[in-house]
């Protein structure tokens, strides 16, 4: 089971709506072509392994252009545990809580976590930075989702410790696309 599977439908075109238009896999997803592309910073996150160093993400794009879809689906593949929070939400204490959990799963069982930080141009600056030693220690692989410029709505320390990757709005094609997956 996956983060948007609904444990009750049978098969996807009994799913709803949303469910069916959502890729399961990176070879599915749309209209992100350049942000995947072989030896993008989002192809290289998915295949590290074992020791290999794994860089976080900071993913810029409009709403709708699939940011925790690709979270999840690069979470899935890379073996890693999947934790969402959004900014909106979530505090430090949570931040810190999630944190703690993904370094005993680290050192007991050797399993990453990938800690996906939705709108995390909400966090105020110190919330962001209780993220800083999760980050530089390697305690959990951060993905962020912002619609804003992450130049001007996440601290430089974060910044410079993450790659940035700017997603493409839809093409009328792309969501034509979408619908067609939908009907199938």
């Amino acid at each position: 089971m996956t983060l948007f599977d609904d444990g009750l439908a049978t098969s996807r075109s009994s799913a709803p709506l949303a469910v069916r238009m959502r890729p399961r896999s990176l070879d599915e997803v749309v209209g992100q072509e350049r942000a995947l592309a072989p030896g993008s910073p989002l192809r290289t996150l998915l295949t590290a392994a074992g020791d290999s160093p794994v860089v976080s993400v900071i993913l810029w794009g409009p709403p709708g252009t699939g940011k925790t879809t690709l979270a999840s689906l690069l979470s899935e593949g890379s073996g890693r545990a999947f934790v969402e929070l959004s900014a909106v939400t979530a505090g430090v204490k949570d931040v810190r809580a999630v944190i703690e959990r993904a370094r005993d799963s680290l050192a007991m069982h050797s399993r990453g976590t990938v800690l996906f930080i939705d709108e995390v141009h909400r966090f105020s600056k110190s919330q962001q930075d209780a993220l800083l030693p999760a980050v530089e220690n390697g305690w959990v692989t951060l993905i962020a989702a912002t619609t804003e410029n992450p130049n001007f709505s996440v601290i430089a320390p974060l910044l410079s410790r993450s790659v940035v990757v700017s997603l493409s709005p839809l093409t009328d094609q792309h969501v034509e696309d979408l619908l067609r997956r939908a009907l199938v």
